[in-house]
């Protein structure tokens, strides 16, 4: 645990984060995360903060579990607490109040809602697409991780290939020393 954390401003940073993390928490990672705790800060090493990503995504739950553990890690159970709630609360209550609007300009099939998701949709796509390229930079991929990495993209957006066999046959390339 880091004794020169200072809570206020990761949890501003995360709340701030949280309100733009278009296309899910997971999009929390793109580089702004990280760079903050592990670059700036230096509260956690990049190893670090690849195996608690790693860990909250074999654990069930949702994919935001990773901030928690990263406030454990450098801050104790008051760390977890402060920027679990600062990473959840903000952007739940953005998406309540869009919601409100929502609903009242014709619901789900009325053209806010038609609207917003045309114009939320790409800058979700590249957001992930910036997450998948801090976690290939982080893990030191080499250029077949990259090209792995975007064959599995194209085949979950071309097939109906459950992502869980994806997964399998990029463990296994691992295993067999391919990337």
């Amino acid at each position: 645990m880091s004794d020169d954390v200072k809570l206020g401003g990761l949890a501003w940073h995360l709340a701030l984060l949280s309100l733009t993390a278009i296309g899910g928490g997971v999009v929390l990672v793109a580089p702004d995360v990280h760079h903050y705790v592990s670059v700036q800060n230096h509260w956690l090493t990049d190893e670090q903060f690849a195996a608690m990503y790693a860990l909250a995504q074999a654990a069930p739950g949702p994919n935001l579990l990773f901030v928690t553990l990263i406030g454990w890690m450098i801050k104790g159970w008051l760390g977890a607490v402060v920027v679990t709630l600062a990473a959840i609360v903000p952007s739940s209550c953005l998406v309540l109040a869009l919601g409100t609007v929502i609903n009242r300009h014709g619901g789900g099939e009325g053209r806010w809602a038609g609207a917003l998701r045309d114009a939320l949709a790409p800058l979700a796509a590249g957001m992930l697409a910036g997450a998948a390229w801090t976690f290939l930079s982080v893990a030191g991929a080499g250029w077949r991780g990259i090209v792995l990495a975007l064959a599995a993209a194209a085949a979950a957006y071309a097939t109906k290939l459950n992502p869980l066999w994806l997964i399998a046959l990029g463990a296994l390339a691992g295993a067999m020393g391919l990337v």
